[in-house]
Parts: C-alpha cells; sequence; structure tokens
C-alpha cells in the first residue's frame, strides 16, 4: 500500500508532460546540467587553488 506501481509513475509522467510540455522540461534539463558543471568546475578550481596555498 506505501509504494507505487509502475502505473502510478507513468500516469504521473503523462500528467507531468501535459502540463509543463517536453519544451519546458527540457529547458530545465539544460539549464540542471550547465549548474551541475558550473559547480564541478568551481570545485576543481578552489581544490587546486588550496594546493597551491601549501
Amino acid at each position: 500500500m506505501g509504494s507505487f506501481s509502475i502505473w502510478h509513475w507513468l500516469i504521473v509522467l503523462l500528467v507531468v508532460l501535459l502540463i509543463f510540455g517536453t519544451s519546458k522540461l527540457r529547458n530545465i534539463g539544460s539549464d540542471l546540467g550547465a549548474a551541475v558543471k558550473n559547480f564541478k568546475d568551481a570545485a576543481k578550481s578552489d581544490e587546486s587553488s588550496s594546493k597551491q596555498l601549501r
């Protein structure tokens, strides 16, 4: 009773696609990917600058 079946998840996905549309979801995905990439780059540059200080 506490878990959802695959049919529940498919219905939720269909409703989300109908509400937001595929283009808006694609934009959200690309923005999220760019944010993750920027975060990784910032973490790398911070790590390299802390190594230079030692």
